[in-house]
């Protein structure tokens, strides 16, 4: 997140295992999540909007607090999937080492699956975050609002796709349920929760 944006896409473009697909839908979230900020940072403080500042101070709150947490993961599935490819890395020649291995690749995985579930559920806050922006927020930026919600689900399911490619290599039943159970609702709700949101935007922007 220090780098200049031009060194990640070029990281990204190369043949490099990271960043990937994980760590993209992070950053994709964050941007999401900034863009209701900054719908929120352009209604706070102003006399106009008086009557929701409270509101609106909640709502920024939120919107900053996924946007942290989506910043901080974009580095966090980095670093786990780098565990999982030292993970194949290791030593298979005994019997033990095999199980070793195993072991290791099975612990790696879960790990990695639970960094894009976060994402989700912190992509799932800001679509609902900007349900309630978009009424209260300034009218002037309504299209951020948009944008943020769009955002928002394509990051959702993008993370949604990362937690099942891990759980595809993952042995434990119970834990593949405990995800799914978990991601499920996100992936059930987020769509209304995008056109509702969008619904608004495009009427009030063609009228």
């Amino acid at each position: 997140m220090q780098e200049p944006m031009q060194a990640y896409l070029d990281r990204l473009a190369s043949n490099s295992p990271t960043p990937g697909g994980g760590s993209v839908a992070a950053l994709v979230g964050a941007l999401g999540a900034a863009l209701g900020s900054m719908v929120a940072n352009f209604t706070v403080g102003k006399e106009k909007f008086a009557a929701v500042e409270a509101d609106v101070q909640r709502l920024l709150a939120g919107c900053e607090e996924a946007r942290q947490e989506l910043s901080a993961l974009v580095q966090a599935d980095m670093a786990e999937y780098g565990k999982v490819s030292a993970a194949y890395g290791m030593p298979r020649k005994t019997d033990e080492e095999k199980a070793a291995r195993t072991a290791a690749i099975q612990q790696a995985l879960k790990d990695a699956a639970e960094v894009p579930l976060k994402a989700a559920a912190a992509c799932h806050k800001v679509l609902t975050l900007n349900r309630e922006l978009v009424d209260k927020g300034n009218a002037n930026l309504i299209s951020d609002a948009g944008v943020s919600v769009a955002l928002a689900l394509a990051a959702l399911e993008c993370a949604a796709l990362n937690v099942e490619i891990n759980l595809a290599f993952i042995k434990d039943e119970a834990f593949n349920a405990q995800m799914r159970g978990q991601m499920g609702p996100l992936l059930a709700e987020a769509p209304a929760l995008k056109d509702e949101v969008w619904g608004k935007v495009e009427r009030a922007v063609k009228g």
